[in-house]
Protein backbone atom coordinates (compact mmCIF):
# COMPACT_ATOMS: atom_id res chain seq x y z
CA UNK A 1 0.00 0.00 0.00
CA UNK A 2 2.98 2.16 -0.17
CA UNK A 3 3.12 5.12 -2.11
CA UNK A 4 6.38 6.95 -3.72
CA UNK A 5 7.54 9.60 -5.50
CA UNK A 6 6.64 9.67 -9.24
CA UNK A 7 9.94 9.23 -10.79
CA UNK A 8 9.78 12.46 -12.87
CA UNK A 9 10.03 14.50 -9.72
CA UNK A 10 10.81 18.34 -10.54
CA UNK A 11 14.66 19.29 -10.38
CA UNK A 12 13.50 22.02 -8.82
CA UNK A 13 12.70 20.34 -5.52
CA UNK A 14 15.58 17.59 -5.53
CA UNK A 15 18.01 20.15 -5.52
CA UNK A 16 16.37 22.48 -2.68
CA UNK A 17 15.42 19.31 -0.94
CA UNK A 18 19.33 18.22 -0.99
CA UNK A 19 20.28 21.83 0.29
CA UNK A 20 18.02 21.52 3.12
CA UNK A 21 19.38 17.96 3.99
CA UNK A 22 22.94 19.54 4.13
CA UNK A 23 22.13 22.41 6.09
CA UNK A 24 22.58 22.61 9.98
CA UNK A 25 18.68 23.75 10.02
CA UNK A 26 17.74 19.92 10.03
CA UNK A 27 16.51 19.13 13.31
CA UNK A 28 14.70 15.75 14.47
CA UNK A 29 11.31 15.23 13.23
CA UNK A 30 8.44 12.97 13.89
CA UNK A 31 8.27 11.40 10.29
CA UNK A 32 11.95 9.88 11.44
CA UNK A 33 10.72 7.81 14.37
CA UNK A 34 9.34 4.28 14.46
CA UNK A 35 5.90 5.57 15.91
CA UNK A 36 5.06 7.13 12.70
CA UNK A 37 6.94 5.41 10.23
CA UNK A 38 3.06 5.25 8.65
CA UNK A 39 3.37 8.20 7.25
CA UNK A 40 6.89 6.94 5.10
CA UNK A 41 5.70 3.11 4.46
CA UNK A 42 2.12 3.87 4.21
CA UNK A 43 1.61 7.62 2.24
CA UNK A 44 5.15 7.58 0.82
CA UNK A 45 6.08 11.38 3.19
CA UNK A 46 9.43 12.04 3.60
CA UNK A 47 11.64 14.46 5.88
CA UNK A 48 11.11 16.57 3.38
CA UNK A 49 8.31 17.09 0.28
CA UNK A 50 7.51 18.93 -2.50
CA UNK A 51 4.11 20.63 -2.67
CA UNK A 52 3.61 21.49 -6.11
CA UNK A 53 2.22 18.67 -8.44
CA UNK A 54 0.84 19.04 -12.04
CA UNK A 55 2.52 15.78 -13.59
CA UNK A 56 5.70 16.41 -12.18
CA UNK A 57 6.45 17.17 -8.53
CA UNK A 58 8.83 20.29 -8.69
CA UNK A 59 8.93 23.52 -6.27
CA UNK A 60 11.05 26.62 -5.53
CA UNK A 61 9.15 28.55 -2.67
CA UNK A 62 9.70 28.43 0.48
CA UNK A 63 10.34 25.89 2.40
CA UNK A 64 7.77 25.31 5.74
CA UNK A 65 7.79 22.93 8.70
CA UNK A 66 4.58 21.37 9.42
CA UNK A 67 4.01 21.07 13.45
CA UNK A 68 1.87 18.80 14.97
CA UNK A 69 -0.58 20.32 17.08
CA UNK A 70 -0.48 17.53 19.61
CA UNK A 71 3.17 17.76 21.17
CA UNK A 72 4.03 20.98 19.02
CA UNK A 73 6.94 18.94 17.68
CA UNK A 74 7.97 19.07 13.80
CA UNK A 75 6.07 16.26 11.51
CA UNK A 76 8.41 17.20 8.30
CA UNK A 77 9.11 19.77 5.51
CA UNK A 78 7.06 20.89 2.48
CA UNK A 79 8.40 23.14 -0.28
CA UNK A 80 5.77 25.43 -1.42
CA UNK A 81 4.99 27.14 -4.47
CA UNK A 82 6.31 30.01 -5.59
CA UNK A 83 3.77 32.38 -7.52
CA UNK A 84 5.86 31.19 -10.61
CA UNK A 85 5.31 27.71 -9.83
CA UNK A 86 1.93 28.88 -9.48
CA UNK A 87 1.13 30.35 -12.65
CA UNK A 88 3.45 27.09 -14.14
CA UNK A 89 0.28 24.91 -12.97
CA UNK A 90 -2.02 26.38 -14.18
CA UNK A 91 -0.65 26.50 -17.68
CA UNK A 92 -0.69 22.63 -17.44
CA UNK A 93 -3.60 22.07 -15.92
CA UNK A 94 -5.74 24.58 -19.04
CA UNK A 95 -3.78 22.30 -21.40
CA UNK A 96 -4.80 18.77 -19.95
CA UNK A 97 -8.08 20.88 -19.86
CA UNK A 98 -8.98 20.31 -23.81
CA UNK A 99 -8.52 16.89 -23.49
CA UNK A 100 -10.73 16.08 -20.01
CA UNK A 101 -13.62 18.31 -21.12
CA UNK A 102 -13.93 15.53 -24.18
CA UNK A 103 -14.05 12.40 -22.25
CA UNK A 104 -17.43 11.34 -21.71
CA UNK A 105 -18.89 12.32 -17.99
CA UNK A 106 -19.02 8.25 -17.61
CA UNK A 107 -15.79 7.69 -18.35
CA UNK A 108 -14.54 10.49 -15.96
CA UNK A 109 -16.93 9.14 -13.37
CA UNK A 110 -14.59 5.96 -14.01
CA UNK A 111 -11.41 7.60 -12.64
CA UNK A 112 -13.45 9.22 -9.55
CA UNK A 113 -14.92 5.85 -8.80
CA UNK A 114 -11.08 4.51 -8.64
CA UNK A 115 -10.05 7.70 -6.38
CA UNK A 116 -12.52 6.92 -4.09
CA UNK A 117 -11.76 3.57 -3.59
CA UNK A 118 -7.77 4.32 -3.04
CA UNK A 119 -9.23 6.95 -0.15
CA UNK A 120 -11.40 3.72 1.15
CA UNK A 121 -7.44 2.01 0.84
CA UNK A 122 -5.59 4.37 2.74
CA UNK A 123 -8.24 6.00 5.01
CA UNK A 124 -6.75 4.60 8.16
CA UNK A 125 -3.22 5.95 7.46
CA UNK A 126 -4.35 9.19 5.91
CA UNK A 127 -6.97 9.95 8.59
CA UNK A 128 -3.79 9.14 11.08
CA UNK A 129 -2.11 12.15 9.68
CA UNK A 130 -5.21 14.33 9.92
CA UNK A 131 -5.20 14.10 13.36
CA UNK A 132 -1.71 14.16 13.73
CA UNK A 133 -1.18 17.49 11.44
CA UNK A 134 -4.68 18.93 12.40
CA UNK A 135 -5.63 18.10 15.84
CA UNK A 136 -9.01 16.27 15.38
CA UNK A 137 -9.79 12.95 16.90
CA UNK A 138 -8.53 9.49 15.20
CA UNK A 139 -12.56 8.87 14.66
CA UNK A 140 -12.95 12.07 12.92
CA UNK A 141 -9.70 11.95 11.08
CA UNK A 142 -10.50 8.56 9.20
CA UNK A 143 -14.43 10.45 9.08
CA UNK A 144 -13.05 12.87 6.90
CA UNK A 145 -11.66 10.75 4.58
CA UNK A 146 -14.63 8.71 4.29
CA UNK A 147 -16.48 12.00 3.48
CA UNK A 148 -14.39 12.13 0.25
CA UNK A 149 -15.33 8.50 0.20
CA UNK A 150 -18.66 9.24 -0.26
CA UNK A 151 -18.86 12.00 -2.06
CA UNK A 152 -16.97 10.28 -4.49
CA UNK A 153 -19.52 7.73 -4.61
CA UNK A 154 -22.07 10.16 -5.41
CA UNK A 155 -20.21 11.61 -8.18
CA UNK A 156 -19.51 8.32 -10.07
CA UNK A 157 -23.82 8.15 -9.99
CA UNK A 158 -24.07 11.95 -11.16
CA UNK A 159 -21.77 11.53 -14.16
CA UNK A 160 -24.67 9.47 -15.71
CA UNK A 161 -27.66 11.53 -14.63
CA UNK A 162 -26.23 15.43 -15.13
CA UNK A 163 -29.71 17.14 -16.45
CA UNK A 164 -30.45 19.19 -19.05
CA UNK A 165 -33.90 20.12 -20.53
CA UNK A 166 -35.83 20.21 -23.04
CA UNK A 167 -38.48 23.29 -23.37
CA UNK A 168 -41.35 24.08 -25.12
CA UNK A 169 -40.59 26.67 -27.59
CA UNK A 170 -43.95 29.38 -28.80
CA UNK A 171 -42.61 29.70 -32.38
CA UNK A 172 -43.31 26.31 -34.73
CA UNK A 173 -40.57 24.18 -36.01
CA UNK A 174 -38.11 25.49 -33.08
CA UNK A 175 -36.52 23.63 -30.12
CA UNK A 176 -35.69 25.57 -26.86
CA UNK A 177 -33.22 23.20 -24.76
CA UNK A 178 -30.89 24.10 -21.67
CA UNK A 179 -27.10 22.44 -21.08
CA UNK A 180 -25.28 22.28 -18.85
CA UNK A 181 -20.86 22.57 -20.26
CA UNK A 182 -17.69 22.31 -18.04
CA UNK A 183 -15.84 25.76 -17.00
CA UNK A 184 -12.62 24.99 -17.31
CA UNK A 185 -9.83 25.42 -14.39
CA UNK A 186 -11.38 25.18 -10.92
CA UNK A 187 -8.86 26.90 -8.18
CA UNK A 188 -9.77 25.16 -5.05
CA UNK A 189 -8.87 27.09 -1.45
CA UNK A 190 -9.05 24.75 1.17
CA UNK A 191 -9.08 25.87 5.27
CA UNK A 192 -6.73 23.88 7.95
CA UNK A 193 -10.11 22.01 9.78
CA UNK A 194 -11.05 20.10 7.16
CA UNK A 195 -7.89 19.03 5.34
CA UNK A 196 -9.40 15.82 3.28
CA UNK A 197 -13.12 16.81 3.19
CA UNK A 198 -13.40 19.55 1.61
CA UNK A 199 -11.21 19.30 -1.08
CA UNK A 200 -13.02 15.97 -1.86
CA UNK A 201 -16.45 17.73 -2.04
CA UNK A 202 -15.09 20.01 -4.98
CA UNK A 203 -12.65 17.92 -6.94
CA UNK A 204 -14.98 15.02 -7.47
CA UNK A 205 -17.90 16.88 -8.41
CA UNK A 206 -15.41 19.41 -10.38
CA UNK A 207 -13.76 16.10 -12.31
CA UNK A 208 -16.78 14.27 -13.39
CA UNK A 209 -18.66 17.78 -14.54
CA UNK A 210 -15.33 18.01 -16.79
CA UNK A 211 -12.83 20.54 -15.17
CA UNK A 212 -9.85 20.29 -13.92
CA UNK A 213 -8.43 21.09 -10.94
CA UNK A 214 -5.54 23.62 -8.76
CA UNK A 215 -5.72 23.16 -5.28
CA UNK A 216 -4.17 25.18 -2.74
CA UNK A 217 -4.53 23.77 0.58
CA UNK A 218 -4.03 25.43 3.89
CA UNK A 219 -0.72 26.96 4.83
CA UNK A 220 -0.72 25.01 7.97
CA UNK A 221 -1.47 21.29 7.16
CA UNK A 222 0.68 20.98 3.73
CA UNK A 223 1.95 17.28 4.61
CA UNK A 224 -2.01 16.45 4.05
CA UNK A 225 -2.29 17.57 0.90
CA UNK A 226 0.39 15.90 -0.20
CA UNK A 227 -0.50 12.92 0.65
CA UNK A 228 -3.82 13.18 -0.79
CA UNK A 229 -2.06 14.29 -4.28
CA UNK A 230 0.04 11.77 -4.00
CA UNK A 231 -2.50 9.16 -3.89
CA UNK A 232 -4.69 10.86 -6.77
CA UNK A 233 -1.39 11.10 -8.87
CA UNK A 234 -1.27 7.03 -8.52
CA UNK A 235 -4.91 6.30 -9.87
CA UNK A 236 -4.29 9.10 -12.66
CA UNK A 237 -1.40 7.41 -14.03
CA UNK A 238 -3.09 4.00 -14.14
CA UNK A 239 -5.42 5.18 -16.20
CA UNK A 240 -2.99 7.34 -18.77
CA UNK A 241 -4.91 10.64 -17.87
CA UNK A 242 -2.34 13.82 -17.09
CA UNK A 243 -1.44 14.56 -13.61
CA UNK A 244 -2.12 18.17 -13.92
CA UNK A 245 -5.95 17.10 -14.41
CA UNK A 246 -5.83 17.16 -10.18
CA UNK A 247 -2.80 19.80 -9.29
CA UNK A 248 -0.97 21.02 -6.00
CA UNK A 249 0.06 24.14 -5.46
CA UNK A 250 0.15 24.43 -2.23
CA UNK A 251 1.40 27.98 -0.68
CA UNK A 252 0.33 30.67 1.37
CA UNK A 253 -1.14 33.96 1.00
CA UNK A 254 0.87 34.86 -2.28
CA UNK A 255 -0.44 31.99 -4.05
CA UNK A 256 -3.72 32.39 -2.69
CA UNK A 257 -3.93 36.17 -4.16
CA UNK A 258 -3.04 35.00 -7.64
CA UNK A 259 -5.06 32.24 -7.79
CA UNK A 260 -8.05 34.83 -6.78
CA UNK A 261 -7.10 36.97 -9.00
CA UNK A 262 -6.20 34.95 -12.16
CA UNK A 263 -8.66 35.40 -15.47
CA UNK A 264 -7.12 31.73 -16.25
CA UNK A 265 -9.11 30.33 -13.23
CA UNK A 266 -12.62 30.10 -14.07
CA UNK A 267 -14.01 28.94 -10.61
CA UNK A 268 -12.57 30.07 -6.85
CA UNK A 269 -14.52 27.56 -4.41
CA UNK A 270 -13.20 28.94 -1.00
CA UNK A 271 -13.39 27.96 2.67
CA UNK A 272 -12.59 30.29 5.51
CA UNK A 273 -13.43 32.84 7.28
CA UNK A 274 -15.58 35.74 6.26
CA UNK A 275 -13.28 38.33 6.80
CA UNK A 276 -10.58 36.15 4.23
CA UNK A 277 -13.30 35.41 1.80
CA UNK A 278 -14.62 38.84 1.41
CA UNK A 279 -11.69 39.52 0.35
CA UNK A 280 -11.05 36.55 -1.70
CA UNK A 281 -14.69 37.46 -3.67
CA UNK A 282 -13.78 40.96 -4.39
CA UNK A 283 -10.88 39.76 -6.29
CA UNK A 284 -12.73 37.11 -8.24
CA UNK A 285 -15.44 39.58 -8.78
CA UNK A 286 -13.48 41.86 -9.91
CA UNK A 287 -12.40 40.28 -12.94
CA UNK A 288 -15.16 38.52 -13.36
CA UNK A 289 -14.79 35.39 -12.58
CA UNK A 290 -16.84 32.63 -10.70
CA UNK A 291 -16.64 32.05 -6.94
CA UNK A 292 -18.44 29.43 -3.80
CA UNK A 293 -17.48 30.78 -0.56
CA UNK A 294 -18.22 28.33 2.24
CA UNK A 295 -17.57 30.79 4.98
CA UNK A 296 -18.00 31.44 8.68
CA UNK A 297 -20.59 30.25 11.05
CA UNK A 298 -22.25 31.05 13.92
CA UNK A 299 -24.54 28.48 15.01
CA UNK A 300 -27.26 28.24 17.59
CA UNK A 301 -29.06 25.44 18.69
CA UNK A 302 -32.58 26.03 19.92
CA UNK A 303 -34.13 23.76 23.07
CA UNK A 304 -37.81 24.30 23.32
CA UNK A 305 -39.99 23.09 26.43
CA UNK A 306 -41.05 20.08 24.80
CA UNK A 307 -37.68 18.91 23.33
CA UNK A 308 -36.89 15.33 23.99
CA UNK A 309 -33.98 15.30 26.90
CA UNK A 310 -32.60 12.34 25.78
CA UNK A 311 -31.49 13.86 22.51
CA UNK A 312 -30.76 17.31 23.80
CA UNK A 313 -27.34 17.17 26.13
CA UNK A 314 -25.10 14.86 23.62
CA UNK A 315 -26.55 16.78 20.62
CA UNK A 316 -25.11 19.87 22.03
CA UNK A 317 -21.76 18.08 23.56
CA UNK A 318 -21.09 16.21 20.11
CA UNK A 319 -21.83 19.81 17.79
CA UNK A 320 -20.08 22.65 20.63
CA UNK A 321 -17.24 20.31 22.15
CA UNK A 322 -16.37 18.26 18.64
CA UNK A 323 -12.97 18.71 16.47
CA UNK A 324 -12.18 21.41 19.49
CA UNK A 325 -14.96 23.52 18.56
CA UNK A 326 -12.84 24.31 15.01
CA UNK A 327 -15.64 23.22 12.79
CA UNK A 328 -17.39 25.81 10.65
CA UNK A 329 -20.59 23.89 11.79
CA UNK A 330 -19.59 24.32 15.50
CA UNK A 331 -22.95 24.74 18.16
CA UNK A 332 -21.44 28.32 19.32
CA UNK A 333 -24.85 29.71 20.72
CA UNK A 334 -27.12 27.56 22.84
CA UNK A 335 -30.90 28.93 23.14
CA UNK A 336 -32.90 27.36 25.85
CA UNK A 337 -36.82 27.98 27.09
CA UNK A 338 -36.70 29.39 30.59
CA UNK A 339 -38.40 26.12 31.80
CA UNK A 340 -35.95 23.72 30.68
CA UNK A 341 -33.04 26.36 31.11
CA UNK A 342 -31.48 25.19 34.43
CA UNK A 343 -32.13 21.20 33.47
CA UNK A 344 -30.10 21.64 30.25
CA UNK A 345 -26.89 23.44 31.95
CA UNK A 346 -26.93 21.05 34.72
CA UNK A 347 -27.15 18.10 32.23
CA UNK A 348 -24.23 19.58 30.00
CA UNK A 349 -21.67 20.69 32.60
CA UNK A 350 -21.86 16.91 34.10
CA UNK A 351 -21.05 16.03 30.69
CA UNK A 352 -18.07 18.48 30.00
CA UNK A 353 -16.78 17.42 33.27
CA UNK A 354 -16.81 14.25 32.41
CA UNK A 355 -15.15 14.85 28.43
CA UNK A 356 -11.51 13.34 28.12
CA UNK A 357 -9.02 15.75 26.94
CA UNK A 358 -5.23 14.58 24.80
CA UNK A 359 -3.66 13.31 22.59
CA UNK A 360 -6.11 12.58 19.79
CA UNK A 361 -4.46 9.52 18.42
CA UNK A 362 -5.00 7.89 21.38
CA UNK A 363 -8.52 6.17 21.14
CA UNK A 364 -11.34 7.10 24.16
CA UNK A 365 -10.10 10.95 23.98
CA UNK A 366 -12.89 13.33 22.52
CA UNK A 367 -11.19 16.45 22.68
CA UNK A 368 -7.74 16.82 21.37
CA UNK A 369 -5.77 20.65 20.78
CA UNK A 370 -6.63 23.60 18.91
CA UNK A 371 -4.62 23.80 15.71
CA UNK A 372 -1.91 26.58 16.69
CA UNK A 373 -1.43 28.86 19.23
CA UNK A 374 -2.68 31.50 18.04
CA UNK A 375 -5.93 29.52 18.28
CA UNK A 376 -4.97 29.42 22.21
CA UNK A 377 -4.73 33.04 21.90
CA UNK A 378 -8.22 33.66 20.48
CA UNK A 379 -9.89 31.46 23.01
CA UNK A 380 -8.46 33.50 26.02
CA UNK A 381 -9.16 36.65 24.32
CA UNK A 382 -12.51 35.41 23.65
CA UNK A 383 -13.30 34.51 27.20
CA UNK A 384 -11.51 37.86 28.21
CA UNK A 385 -14.22 39.65 26.37
CA UNK A 386 -17.03 37.72 28.01
CA UNK A 387 -16.11 38.60 31.12
CA UNK A 388 -15.90 42.39 30.45
CA UNK A 389 -19.37 42.41 28.64
CA UNK A 390 -20.96 40.62 31.07
CA UNK A 391 -20.31 36.97 30.80
CA UNK A 392 -19.70 34.32 33.24
CA UNK A 393 -17.86 31.09 32.81
CA UNK A 394 -19.76 28.40 34.02
CA UNK A 395 -17.39 26.02 32.86
CA UNK A 396 -13.90 25.94 31.35
CA UNK A 397 -11.95 28.74 30.65
CA UNK A 398 -8.67 26.99 30.83
CA UNK A 399 -5.40 26.82 28.86
CA UNK A 400 -4.69 23.04 30.25
CA UNK A 401 -0.34 23.22 31.01
CA UNK A 402 0.26 19.67 28.86
CA UNK A 403 2.35 20.09 25.60
CA UNK A 404 0.25 21.42 22.28
CA UNK A 405 -2.64 23.27 22.34
CA UNK A 406 -5.18 22.30 25.00
CA UNK A 407 -7.91 24.17 26.34
CA UNK A 408 -10.81 23.24 28.41
CA UNK A 409 -14.27 23.47 26.69
CA UNK A 410 -16.40 26.14 28.24
CA UNK A 411 -19.95 27.75 29.21
CA UNK A 412 -20.61 31.16 29.41
CA UNK A 413 -23.72 32.45 30.49
CA UNK A 414 -25.12 36.16 31.18
CA UNK A 415 -24.22 37.84 27.90
CA UNK A 416 -26.63 39.76 26.22
CA UNK A 417 -27.66 37.80 22.44
CA UNK A 418 -25.86 41.15 20.59
CA UNK A 419 -22.83 41.81 22.23
CA UNK A 420 -19.62 41.74 20.01
CA UNK A 421 -18.26 38.85 21.43
CA UNK A 422 -21.33 36.41 20.65
CA UNK A 423 -21.24 38.35 17.08
CA UNK A 424 -18.15 36.94 16.22
CA UNK A 425 -16.84 33.35 15.63
CA UNK A 426 -14.59 32.16 17.73
CA UNK A 427 -12.67 28.52 16.73
CA UNK A 428 -12.69 27.24 19.48
CA UNK A 429 -15.15 25.10 21.98
CA UNK A 430 -16.67 28.17 23.87
CA UNK A 431 -20.77 27.80 23.68
CA UNK A 432 -22.78 31.03 24.82
CA UNK A 433 -25.88 30.05 26.49
CA UNK A 434 -29.22 32.05 25.99
CA UNK A 435 -32.62 31.95 27.44
CA UNK A 436 -35.60 32.77 25.78
CA UNK A 437 -39.43 33.29 26.51
CA UNK A 438 -40.97 31.93 22.93
CA UNK A 439 -40.27 30.39 19.98
CA UNK A 440 -40.53 33.49 18.57
CA UNK A 441 -37.80 34.90 20.45
CA UNK A 442 -35.71 32.23 19.82
CA UNK A 443 -35.59 32.68 16.04
CA UNK A 444 -34.83 36.02 16.15
CA UNK A 445 -31.90 35.50 18.36
CA UNK A 446 -30.78 32.38 16.06
CA UNK A 447 -31.46 35.20 12.84
CA UNK A 448 -29.58 38.04 14.92
CA UNK A 449 -25.85 37.38 13.57
CA UNK A 450 -24.50 37.99 10.26
CA UNK A 451 -23.53 34.47 9.51
CA UNK A 452 -25.86 32.03 8.19
CA UNK A 453 -24.54 28.72 8.14
CA UNK A 454 -26.39 25.85 10.15
CA UNK A 455 -28.72 25.70 12.94
CA UNK A 456 -30.73 23.54 14.85
CA UNK A 457 -34.00 23.33 16.84
CA UNK A 458 -35.30 20.23 19.61
CA UNK A 459 -38.93 19.98 19.90
CA UNK A 460 -41.79 17.36 19.42
CA UNK A 461 -44.52 20.28 17.82
CA UNK A 462 -44.91 19.61 14.28
CA UNK A 463 -46.36 23.19 13.71
CA UNK A 464 -43.03 24.60 14.89
CA UNK A 465 -40.78 22.23 13.17
CA UNK A 466 -42.79 23.47 10.07
CA UNK A 467 -42.30 27.04 11.23
CA UNK A 468 -38.77 26.36 12.25
CA UNK A 469 -37.93 25.27 8.20
CA UNK A 470 -40.57 27.83 6.33
CA UNK A 471 -40.00 31.78 5.25
CA UNK A 472 -40.38 32.80 8.96
CA UNK A 473 -37.79 30.24 10.69
CA UNK A 474 -34.32 30.08 10.26
CA UNK A 475 -32.77 32.17 7.83
CA UNK A 476 -29.35 29.64 7.39
CA UNK A 477 -28.54 27.62 4.63
CA UNK A 478 -28.78 24.40 6.45
CA UNK A 479 -31.85 23.84 9.08
CA UNK A 480 -32.17 20.93 11.39
CA UNK A 481 -34.63 19.33 13.80
CA UNK A 482 -33.59 17.14 16.52
CA UNK A 483 -30.39 16.78 15.73
CA UNK A 484 -26.86 18.85 15.94
CA UNK A 485 -25.96 21.52 13.66
CA UNK A 486 -22.37 19.76 12.66
CA UNK A 487 -22.22 16.11 10.79
CA UNK A 488 -24.15 17.44 7.59
CA UNK A 489 -24.27 14.30 5.41
CA UNK A 490 -22.86 14.80 1.52
CA UNK A 491 -26.20 13.76 -0.32
CA UNK A 492 -27.32 17.54 0.70
CA UNK A 493 -26.35 20.73 -0.43
CA UNK A 494 -24.04 22.06 1.57
CA UNK A 495 -23.24 26.00 2.52
CA UNK A 496 -25.25 29.05 4.25
CA UNK A 497 -26.30 32.73 3.50
CA UNK A 498 -25.59 36.07 4.49
CA UNK A 499 -21.75 36.54 5.46
CA UNK A 500 -21.33 32.45 5.22
CA UNK A 501 -20.90 33.32 1.45
CA UNK A 502 -23.97 31.79 -0.42
CA UNK A 503 -22.15 28.72 -1.78
CA UNK A 504 -23.03 25.39 -1.95
CA UNK A 505 -20.86 22.53 -1.90
CA UNK A 506 -21.52 18.92 -2.14
CA UNK A 507 -24.87 16.71 -2.96
CA UNK A 508 -28.26 17.85 -4.40
CA UNK A 509 -27.61 20.45 -7.50
CA UNK A 510 -24.23 21.85 -6.16
CA UNK A 511 -22.64 20.42 -9.59
CA UNK A 512 -24.06 22.99 -11.16
CA UNK A 513 -22.04 25.46 -9.81
CA UNK A 514 -19.18 23.60 -11.30
CA UNK A 515 -20.71 24.06 -14.70
CA UNK A 516 -21.89 26.69 -17.16
CA UNK A 517 -25.76 26.66 -18.52
CA UNK A 518 -26.63 27.35 -22.36
CA UNK A 519 -29.87 27.76 -23.28
CA UNK A 520 -30.25 26.69 -26.83
CA UNK A 521 -33.01 27.47 -29.67
CA UNK A 522 -32.33 25.55 -32.75
CA UNK A 523 -34.72 26.39 -35.62
CA UNK A 524 -35.36 22.69 -37.64
CA UNK A 525 -37.98 24.43 -40.02
CA UNK A 526 -37.83 26.40 -43.07
CA UNK A 527 -39.50 29.55 -41.88
CA UNK A 528 -37.81 32.31 -39.52
CA UNK A 529 -40.18 33.38 -37.22
CA UNK A 530 -39.66 35.51 -34.60
CA UNK A 531 -40.85 35.61 -30.31
CA UNK A 532 -43.22 37.72 -29.17
CA UNK A 533 -44.92 37.60 -32.80
CA UNK A 534 -42.60 40.54 -33.89
CA UNK A 535 -42.34 41.00 -37.49
CA UNK A 536 -39.15 42.52 -39.30
CA UNK A 537 -40.12 42.05 -43.09
CA UNK A 538 -37.81 43.21 -45.70
CA UNK A 539 -36.80 41.46 -49.02
CA UNK A 540 -33.39 39.93 -49.77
Amino acid sequence: MALRYSARKGLGCLHRLAFIQQSSRASSLLIDSKEHEFLRKDLGLSADNCGVFDGEWKAEGEVVTSYSPINGQPIARVTQASVADYNRVVKTAREAWQDWRMVPAPKRGEIVRQIGDAMREYKEPLGRLVSMEMGKILVEGAGEVQEYVDICDYAVGLSRMFAGKVLPSERPDHALLESWNPLGVVGIITAFNFPVAVYGWNSALSMVCGNVNVWKGAPSTPLTSVAVTKIVEGVLARNNVPGSVCSLAQGGLDVGQAMTGDKNVNLVSFTGSCQAGQKAALAVQGRFGKSLLELGGNNAIIVLKDANMELVPPAVFFAAVGTAGQRCTTTRRLIIDESRYDEVLKKLVSGYSQAPIGDPLKMGNLLGPLHNQQAVDNYKQAIEDAKVQGGTVLYGGEVLPEAGYYVKPTIITGLSPDSPVVQRETFAPILYVFKCTSFEDAIAMNNGVDQGLTSSVFTQDVSQVFKWIGASGSDCGIVNVNIPTSGAEIGGAFGGEKHTGGGRESGSDAWKGYMRRSTITVNHGKELPLSQNIEFNIKF
